[in-house]
C-alpha cells in the first residue's frame, strides 16, 4: 500500500457533557487531541484513535500518523485530560501505576462524551467523509468496545482491552453488557500469553456478540503478551503485530468503499 504523506496539529474539541447530547456547554473544559491528515486533496474517513494508560504519548502520535497515511483523517482525543491535562509517558512500573490511577478516575459517560466531541470536530472538516472508526489499545481497547456502540461509529478495532467482561470504566454493568448496542462491525485482537485476559473472557466477549447478532472477528495470537501491538515496549511482537495490522486494514477499507 502507497503511505500518503501526513500533516498533524494538536487541536482542542468542547467536550460535551455526556454522551446522550451532543448540546455543547461553554462551562466544560476542552479536551486536547492529536490531529493527522492525509496532505493531499480529497475526502477521507474518520478514526478515533483511543490511547493506553500512558496517555497520547509517542506511540499512539505515531499510530494516529500512520493510520493517516493510510488515507484516513485521524484523532486521538486525551481521555485523561479531564483529570491530568498533558499527561503522556513511558511504560516504567511508576508510569503503569500512575497510568492506571488515572484511569480508576475516568467514567464511561465522560468517555463516551470526549470521543462523540472529537467525532463532532471531525464532522466540522471538510477533507472529512461521514463515515467514522475507532481503534483502541489496552486501556483504549476496552474504551472502544464502548465506543463501538456511539452511532456514528461502523468500524471497530480493539486491542487487548482488559476487563471488559468484568467492569466498566466508573463502575456499573461490565461493558460486554451493552453488545447488543454495538452500531457496526468490531475486530477484537488478543495474545494468547495475555495475563490480563484469561480466555474464559474472550469466549464471553465472543458469546455476547454472537448472541446480539453483531458482526465480528476476534484475532488471537499464540505467544504474544499483553500490548503486542507497540513496538516501543518489551512484549511487541512483530508478527502478531503485522499481521493484525492487516486485519485492522480490511476493516477500514469498508469505510471507504460506503
Amino acid at each position: 500500500m502507497t503511505k500518503l504523506p501526513v500533516v498533524t496539529q494538536q487541536i482542542a474539541a468542547r467536550v460535551h457533557s455526556d454522551v446522550t447530547t451532543t448540546t455543547k456547554d461553554s462551562q466544560l473544559p476542552e479536551v486536547a487531541a492529536y490531529l493527522a491528515m492525509p496532505d493531499t486533496a480529497g475526502e477521507f474517513p474518520g478514526i478515533i484513535v483511543l490511547q493506553e494508560i500512558f496517555g497520547v504519548n509517542t506511540h499512539i502520535r505515531a499510530v494516529t500518523e500512520r493510520i493517516a497515511s493510510m488515507g484516513y483523517v485521524a484523532i486521538a482525543p486525551a481521555l485523561f485530560d479531564r483529570i491530568a491535562p498533558g499527561f503522556e509517558t513511558s511504560y516504567t512500573s511508576a508510569d503503569i501505576e500512575l497510568g492506571r490511577s488515572y484511569a480508576q478516575q475516568t467514567n464511561a459517560a465522560q468517555l463516551l462524551g470526549d470521543i462523540q466531541s472529537a467525532i463532532e470536530y471531525l464532522k466540522t472538516l471538510p477533507q472529512v467523509t461521514s463515515q467514522f472508526g475507532c481503534i483502541g489499545f489496552c486501556f483504549g481497547g476496552h474504551v472502544a468496545f464502548l465506543a463501538a456502540t456511539l452511532a456514528d461509529i461502523t468500524a471497530t478495532a480493539s486491542f487487548y482491552g482488559a476487563g471488559i467482561t468484568t467492569g466498566t470504566p466508573g463502575g456499573g454493568e461490565p461493558s460486554v453488557s451493552r453488545a447488543g448496542a454495538i452500531a457496526g462491525t468490531i475486530d477484537l485482537f488478543f495474545g494468547m500469553d495475555d495475563g490480563s485476559i484469561p480466555p474464559a473472557q474472550i469466549s464471553e466477549i465472543d458469546t455476547a456478540l454472537t448472541q446480539a447478532g453483531i458482526p465480528h472477528q476476534i484475532w488471537q495470537y499464540p505467544g504474544a503478551e499483553h500490548g503486542f501491538c507497540c513496538d516501543v515496549r518489551d512484549s511487541y511482537n512483530p508478527t502478531a503485530a503485522e499481521d493484525a495490522w492487516q486485519h485492522v486494514t480490511e476493516l477500514f477499507d469498508r469505510l471507504k468503499s460506503v
